[in-house]
């Protein structure tokens, strides 16, 4: 998920500068300039319905989720397979892609930002019917490393405003679920955790996504014998690194009140928001006619 990372190098003054002239290499018009250069002159959000998305629009999807979302974990390896080495990238093919975030027969959505002409971040989604309410369920959310702590998040979710009742995640990077609950609810710090406890295990087990209706809930919000500091997570057996995450959590913890717990290793966090507009339908009992 979206993250961020930061590196500032040094300058030295000399008195007497060395003169060196240095032949340039060819300029390759397809390669990305260097994030302190990056200007942001133009941006493109585009959306597109499950008809619509293209096996190159896949593709490039692929390449941005294997380059960017992040690398395996120590315990990867032995649990998930030989093939989850430890500091490899986590990758995902075109065609898996397709197979578990488009669903046959589900309504689903592809939101992409282009920066200059550059992939700069994707968002999936997927929508069904709980309790006679839309449920939008973002299932990816990728920022290129070079475009993050940009507003990028934020706009591809903005771009799947209006499209639901309920929006959930389950994301093991904060900054994913503080982006989606500016969008779709306030702010990270007054999410309903009495909604997430009532609604999750409905809401998740509807799901034609399998990573979502298979997920496993996990914390003092679903059992109060879960006592390692987690709160509203999902055991998804993912063991991705959280040295990133947990240095972005560090710093929102910071900032304001962090409800979601602990992130432990192979799980995510679970976020499920109610919009405003219609909070009455399900968190409320119906009156007495």
């Amino acid at each position: 998920m979206a993250g961020s990372g930061s590196h500032r190098g040094s300058v030295t003054f000399s008195s007497e500068p060395a003169i060196q002239y240095l032949k340039q290499p060819p300029c390759d018009p397809n390669r990305r300039p260097p994030r302190s250069s990056l200007k942001m002159a133009k941006k493109v959000f585009e959306k597109c319905d499950t008809g619509e998305i293209t096996d190159s629009m896949l593709q490039e999807a692929s390449q941005l989720f294997s380059e960017n979302y992040g690398v395996w974990g120590p315990k990867a390896s032995s649990i998930v397979g030989a093939f989850a080495k430890e500091g490899n990238h986590v990758k995902i093919g075109r065609d898996r892609l397709r197979a578990q975030y488009l669903p046959k027969d589900a309504a689903c959505s592809y939101v992409k930002v282009t920066v200059d002409g550059h992939l700069a971040g994707n968002a999936f989604a997927c929508r069904w019917k709980y309790s006679n309410q839309t449920v939008c369920w973002i299932t990816q959310l990728v920022v290129h490393r070079d475009y993050r702590e940009r507003g990028l998040a934020v706009g591809l979710l903005n771009e799947l405003k209006g499209t639901g009742d309920v929006y959930g995640l389950v994301s093991s990077h904060p900054a994913a679920c503080v982006a989606a609950a500016k969008v779709f609810g306030s702010t990270i710090n007054a999410v309903r955790l009495d909604f997430i406890q009532g609604h999750a295990k409905g809401i998740m087990e509807s799901s034609p996504i399998s990573y979502v209706r298979d997920a496993k809930l996990h914390g003092s919000l679903f059992n109060p014998e879960d006592t390692d500091g987690s709160v509203s997570c999902v055991d998804t057996n993912f063991f991705v690194n959280h040295s990133e995450p947990l240095e972005a959590l560090s710093s929102v913890r910071e900032i304001m009140k962090w409800p979601l717990g602990e992130l432990l290793d192979g799980h995510e966090f679970l976020l499920i928001l109610e919009v405003k507009r219609r909070a009455r339908s399900m968190s409320r009992p119906k009156s007495a006619s």
